[in-house]
């Protein structure tokens, strides 16, 4: 059997390859004996529709990481023992992927992983972002801090997502509502309607023809459409998840005009408050940004923390290397950054850039939101317009043809 194995090397090197083996176990003491830490190990067999489905709702969602992330920083602040904790939150935790992650983490640890390690092992439940805060943590001693800050910036992200979703649920129901009654009326109502039309010989409006002539063309191929959109999103989704699909992927989130507005923010907010608490916890400021460039989550600020990494390393200020980048970072930074390097503030400069940018990011999802709600009910208002205009209008104009 083949298996896809992820492991580092003494070093710390990250390796990603494939072994031949006859079984999993067999497989690990392969890797094993060539001194690589394993860090995933599965079969390279490609996975079931019904495996990926069966994930989808076996997955950890986002509250259940919220409230995992609080009590574990309330347990370490308690200066509860790590192992002590995970085996605590084991037994309150309700979900049950979840319990069996932290179980195993615990395990884990018992067999003398660090945290970063047996953390990075879950990488199904835990982000990179996660994984990174806690390694840093553990060179700087302040795990008891990053827990917090965790606890904190996940319990945000939540209530930002939950707040858009509850502005967008009445939207949504009205747009799937209209689509619903779209079809219904081009697929079912025109083409029994259509005869009428014909056999009086009245002229149909524009956009009259334009319906009934997609309710022909849905009729007719609506199997080579609905096998068309399976296969593009296939496609798109399995290319997303290449390195080439998820850079073009987090650079459209970096340059479209409406969702840069809210995604910027976000990324400098994640930027400033990780530099801000490894800062503080004296690791010097070129290994900081390496480590912020695997934390922010995107393949783009991940080789532009590299290059600013490197360039701080030779001497170059970080405003300066900052600067070189004012598609990815707003004006603001560069200049902040250089007033703390001035006064020697770097650290709290970080912090009021974290908060800044975090109240703005906040404030823009309630703009959009606000925004958004109004524009597709109005949007939704005019095509139901339409739509019964199109059947209204040839009926008057029959009526009329009679008299």
């Amino acid at each position: 059997m083949k298996f896809k194995y992820k492991a580092k090397t003494k070093e710390g090197d990250m390796q990603v390859g494939f072994v031949e083996a006859g079984s999993r176990g067999s497989a690990a003491n392969i890797l094993s004996g060539h001194d690589l830490f394993i860090l995933s190990l599965e079969s390279a067999k490609k996975a079931r529709w019904y495996d990926v489905l069966l994930s989808y709702f076996a997955r950890v969602k986002r509250k259940d990481m919220v409230i995992f992330t609080r009590q574990l920083s309330v347990l370490l602040e308690a200066r509860l023992p790590l192992n002590a904790a995970l085996r605590s939150l084991y037994e309150q935790t309700g979900n049950k992927t979840l319990q069996n992650t932290v179980f195993q983490m615990a395990e884990d640890i018992d067999a003398g992983l660090s945290f970063s390690q047996a953390m990075e092992r879950q990488g199904n439940v835990f982000p990179e972002f996660y994984v990174e805060m806690v390694r840093a943590a553990e060179i700087t001693g302040n795990l008891n801090e990053i827990s917090g800050f965790l606890a904190d910036y996940t319990e945000k992200e939540a209530v930002l997502v939950e707040k858009a979703i509850s502005a967008m649920i009445y939207p949504i129901i009205l747009v799937v509502l209209f689509i619903v009654v779209a079809l219904i009326m081009v697929l079912f109502v025109f083409p029994q309607i259509k005869p009428i039309f014909v056999e009086s010989g009245v002229d149909l409006p524009v956009l009259t023809k334009i319906l009934l002539g997609t309710g022909d063309f849905l009729t007719t191929w609506w199997y080579v459409i609905a096998i068309t959109a399976g296969a593009f999103a296939v496609i798109f989704f399995e290319y997303i998840r290449t390195e080439e699909g998820r850079a073009i992927f987090d650079d459209a989130k970096i340059k479209l005009p409406l969702i840069n507005k809210i995604y910027l923010p976000m990324v400098v907010a994640r930027f400033s408050s990780a530099a801000q608490l490894l800062i503080h916890g004296g690791i010097p400021i070129a290994q900081a940004i390496e480590i912020i460039g695997h934390m922010v989550g995107n393949v783009l600020y991940r080789d532009i923390m590299h290059e600013i990494a490197e360039n701080l390393r030779q001497g170059e200020l970080l405003s300066k290397s900052i600067a070189k980048y004012p598609d990815y970072f707003p004006p603001l930074i560069p200049h902040m950054v250089a007033v703390g390097e001035t006064t020697g503030r770097i650290e709290q400069i970080f912090g009021r850039l974290a908060t800044f940018y975090g109240r703005e990011a906040d404030e823009t999802i309630g703009r959009i939101v606000e925004l958004i709600q109004p524009l597709l009910i109005i949007s939704i208002g005019v095509a139901v317009a339409l739509l019964f205009a199109a059947i209204l209008m040839p009926i008057f104009k029959l009526t009329q043809s009679i008299h």
